[in-house]
């Protein structure tokens, strides 16, 4: 990627920004972050009919939205182009998304990244993105110390990397960072350790913990100003499932949400908080995510 092709996404990505937030909100954001949506809540309904879901999301008051579909080049079977214009017709951003990075995109002999995770950086640029987040850690890089070490340099040189397309690097737990440990460390440990933290933001899914025992307010205190974004979730005792907890409507479940959002926007830094539900209870997807931004309303966010 030359310098002219980072100056005009970086360019392109800051002016999307521009012209659709309006210095008033640009304020607010400032003050007090952002709210929006994670569309894995609604996969199947992203799958089937993503206008649609998207122009009800629009409707109940989401503004924000991250995308959890990038594919083959497209989000949601359309141009980054495409999609963005689709969102800013709804009055809509996509400041994050989530895209894995894995071995297969960094070639250690040659020192550099693949086409392929370049053109995603690119894409994320032009869809108007801030942040581009890797939310999986491949098995392989988790049965050795040293080969995470080195990994998370690979996360570090990601990180200038996404600087030079005018986004930012960043990267979501699951439960498996806080239950499985290399040399006495815990993964997660390991990461925030081994990871630049002007390089590589953190994403902290306050749920997905939940099921290996960590507890995010204690994270907040042990790693504080790290986490610029935040999964908002809530969780249940669940039935019938591999896990023992599942996600649930916010306000509903065990964790205390409130509590640990406002934690993290005084102590962590954070100024995106992105909901996500991934098991309902019966109840249709899309009437959650409407409960859901009620409640994040009523708690001021």
């Amino acid at each position: 990627m030359d310098t002219s092709r980072r100056s005009f996404l970086k360019t392109g990505a800051w002016a999307l920004a521009g012209a659709t937030l309006m210095p008033r909100d640009l304020f607010a954001f400032k003050k007090k972050g952002l709210t929006g949506l994670q569309l894995y809540s609604i996969r199947e309904d992203m799958a089937k009919d993503p206008l649609s879901s998207l122009r009800q999301l629009a409707e109940m008051g989401y503004q924000y939205v991250e995308h959890a579909g990038y594919r083959d080049g497209k989000f949601y079977g359309y141009a980054p182009s495409e999609f963005r214009k689709i969102l800013v017709d709804l009055g809509m951003r996509m400041p994050s998304g989530h895209s894995v990075l894995g071995r297969q995109h960094w070639d250690a002999t040659a020192g550099d990244f693949s086409d392929e995770w370049k053109k995603t950086l690119d894409d994320a640029a032009i869809a108007g993105q801030e942040f581009v987040i890797s939310p999986w850690l491949d098995e392989s890089l988790r049965t050795d110390a040293d080969k995470l070490k080195g990994f998370m340099e690979v996360f570090n040189r990601c990180g200038e990397l996404c600087k030079s397309a005018g986004v930012r690097f960043g990267y979501h737990n699951h439960a498996f960072e806080f239950s499985e440990k290399l040399d006495g460390t815990t993964i997660f440990d390991l990461i925030m350790q081994q990871t630049e933290a002007d390089l590589v933001a953190q994403q902290l899914d306050i749920g997905n913990m939940y099921n290996a025992g960590a507890r995010a307010m204690d994270i907040l205190g042990k790693y504080p100003g790290r986490f610029e974004s935040l999964h908002v979730k809530d969780e249940v005792k669940s039935e019938g499932r591999e896990e023992p907890y599942e996600s649930t409507i916010l306000g509903t479940g065990l964790i205390g949400v409130k509590e640990v959002i406002d934690a993290a926007k005084k102590l962590g830094g954070t100024r995106h908080f992105i909901i996500e539900q991934e098991s309902y209870q019966g109840k249709a997807p899309i009437d959650c995510m409407r409960d859901n931004l009620v409640q994040m309303k009523a708690w001021g966010y």
